[in-house]
């Protein structure tokens, strides 16, 4: 798949004008956004990751073969950086949701390990309320030692959610086919 990187917005007035459909990548911080843009495009390195939390600070736009964008986004939650920092984030994120008309889809991006966490069942409220059509995706599915673990985790997922839940691992490239039979759906629906 072919994708290369378009712009890394601090601010509204640095996205780039609205064309392809987007799909938009949420999550905590060091949950394993970047690393799952890299494996769904086959690209190791497109979007920058770190084992630090908080290394994503912008907004970074992608654009892919197939008439898509993908939108990485800072995480929400425990980062190394000043409270007021994040509170631009916040804010950054908000003004994207609200006023970006080619969002087409939101992966709300989970740790299997750690499950639905306050900030992410606020992300999936938030969409709700605002009509805005949403996925999630557990991640880091490979870190699950055993088969008490996977259960446990998925049972944990269920929990506040009725709907598919993605599973997949950006190391393995599990689950990777599923995430796009997910995306492509977006483009049946317009």
């Amino acid at each position: 798949m072919e994708a290369r990187f378009i712009i890394s917005a601090a601010r509204p007035d640095q996205f780039p004008p609205e064309a392809e459909a987007e799909i938009a990548f949420f999550g905590r911080s060091n949950v394993g956004k970047s690393s799952l843009i890299n494996a769904l495009l086959g690209a190791e390195g497109l979007a920058h990751t770190s084992a630090r939390p908080g290394c994503t600070q912008s907004i970074n736009f992608f654009e892919v073969d197939g008439g898509y964008r993908f939108v990485d986004l800072p995480g929400y939650g425990y980062a190394k950086v000043p409270k007021h920092i994040t509170q631009e984030w916040k804010q950054l994120i908000e003004e994207y949701l609200l006023g970006r008309g080619t969002l087409k889809l939101a992966l709300i991006i989970l740790d299997a390990r750690r499950g639905w966490m306050e900030k992410d069942l606020e992300l999936k409220e938030w969409l709700e309320v605002h009509g805005r059509p949403y996925a999630v995706v557990a991640t880091k599915t490979d870190k699950l030692k055993n088969q008490r673990e996977r259960h446990q985790s998925r049972s944990a997922l269920r929990e506040t959610y009725a709907g598919e839940v993605l599973e997949c691992s950006a190391a393995t490239g599990r689950g990777v086919r599923e995430i796009w039979q997910a995306i492509s759906k977006i483009k049946t629906s317009r």
